[in-house]
């Protein structure tokens, strides 16, 4: 009885770190309408949302890199295998906060992340390990949101170059360090999905109307290296559960979120597959030479519509990437508990401006995308959670007190071990193995080609 109450607490009724705000008005309500979100559906929209931004994109270029076959089953296996580690995340989350909680501990204004959970599980080398790979691939993800915004206006406004609209898209996704939380992310989210959803369904309809370009060919994969980069970039499409811990923390009730990564593929799946297929189908090796699938279609008002939604969606996206980065510099300068969102948002500007240099430096839209994904994705949300789960429960109590047990149907510890095995294995040979020589030869390519610091990648030639 004694366990079944403890673990009420830790899994239930999340209300309880909220400071109580007395009685409620109809500003209060409002409020929480639009701005204070903590129920399955936000976490539901945050997870979708986030996962599906930019590289929306980029998968056609993957297409035609891997071919249409291996284009959908890359998309279906990775989906799948990025809810499994979701859901692994989730489940060492539950363990470390009832633990915790046993033990007195009292998270009132303090948000849990990955490497304080692989901290409190497993010691401080897996900490700093969680910490480093987490913190680095976040960066290059918010590096990543840049990139696109300047590569997207860049086809609505050419008169500037892609370099200068990323000097103006840094300041203005800067803004982002006055939202406090993912509670906060509530109507953000909602419309972020409607947005992609949007520009998903425009591609597909687009293509589909545009038909086949005369001549059009469909030689994927014709090179190994393309195979792999084109890989590793739905690797990284389907890894973006850096944030899970955060999400999970913004909830009311954690334990609730087990199956909500996997639902949140499931949604982005039909966005992702007819998309990408439809572009595939209608532009074939072009896009090999076209990393943004926006660079084929003609100009229309559908278009610009979907440029400027898409890059709205990647300043709120940049705030999801962001968002844990500014939590991990708040703790290390010791004001992550202070009330004041001002004083929090002045302190959080310095994490902005390496993001900003990094993204002037590399502008390789889509290419950077497979490197990433090779390099840190396949650590940070595939492998190290699935070695830190085997960890923690490898001794016989720890299975025998563990909160959440594993499911019948994926055959009991064993089973798990089994899945959690396979993963590993796979993602450091296929992702990291060989998707790393792939997308870092491709990267390379790319730097020996256009140049860093180069003004304006991928853009025609003005006469």
């Amino acid at each position: 009885m004694a366990l079944e109450k403890v673990e009420t607490i830790v899994a239930g009724n999340y209300i309880e770190m909220e400071p109580d705000e007395g009685p409620k008005n109809s500003k209060s309500k409002l409020s929480k309408l639009f701005w204070h979100g903590g129920s399955v559906y936000d976490a539901w929209f945050s997870c979708a949302s986030n996962q599906v931004a930019q590289v929306l994109l980029t998968l056609p270029y993957s297409f035609s890199q891997l071919g249409m076959a291996s284009g959908i089953l890359f998309q279906l296996f990775y989906g799948l295998m990025g809810s499994w580690t979701a859901y692994l995340i989730s489940l060492l989350y539950v363990e470390y906060r009832t633990r915790k909680e046993r033990e007195k501990v009292d998270f009132r204004n303090h948000v849990i992340q990955w490497f304080e959970v692989l901290d409190g599980l497993l010691g401080k080398h897996w900490r700093n390990v969680g910490l480093f790979f987490n913190c680095t691939f976040l960066l290059f993800g918010s590096v990543i949101q840049l990139i696109a915004c300047a590569s997207n206006i860049y086809y609505i406004n050419d008169n500037l170059d892609k370099r200068t609209w990323t000097y103006i898209f840094g300041a203005c996704c800067a803004t982002t360090v006055f939202i406090p939380s993912f509670h906060n992310y509530r109507i953000w989210s909602f419309l972020g999905l409607v947005m992609t959803s949007y520009t998903a369904w425009y591609l597909t309809i687009a293509s589909l109307i545009h038909g086949q370009v005369e001549g059009v060919q469909h030689s994927g994969p014709a090179k190994m290296v393309l195979y792999f980069t084109g890989a590793t970039n739905i690797l990284y499409t389907f890894g973006g559960h850096a944030v899970t811990v955060e999400i999970m923390h913004a909830m009311w009730k954690p334990q609730k979120f087990k199956l909500i990564y996997l639902m949140a593929t499931l949604y982005v799946l039909t966005l992702t597959l007819p998309s990408a297929a439809a572009v595939y189908w209608a532009f074939g090796d072009m896009l090999l030479n076209h990393s943004n699938a926006l660079a084929l279609l003609p100009r229309t008002g559908f278009r610009d519509t979907a440029v400027i939604l898409m890059l709205i969606h990647q300043f709120i996206t940049f705030g999801f990437a962001c968002t844990p980065l500014y939590f991990v510099w708040e703790k290390a300068i010791g004001i992550h508990e202070t009330k004041s969102i001002f004083k929090r948002a002045m302190a959080r500007l310095p994490v902005v401006i390496p993001i900003w240099f990094l993204a002037i430096i590399f502008p390789f839209f889509g290419p950077i995308n497979s490197t990433v994904g090779s390099l840190l994705v396949s650590f940070t949300v595939y492998i190290i959670p699935a070695l830190a789960h085997m960890i923690t429960f490898a001794p016989a109590s720890a299975r025998e007190n563990a909160v959440e047990r594993p499911p019948s149907m994926v055959g009991g510890w064993a089973g798990m071990y089994s899945v959690n095995c396979f993963v590993v294995v796979w993602v450091l040979v296929v992702g990291f193995g060989f998707g790393g020589w792939a997308s870092m030869l491709n990267f390379i390519q790319q730097v020996n080609t256009f140049g860093l610091f180069t003004r304006c990648y991928q853009c025609p030639r003005k006469t």
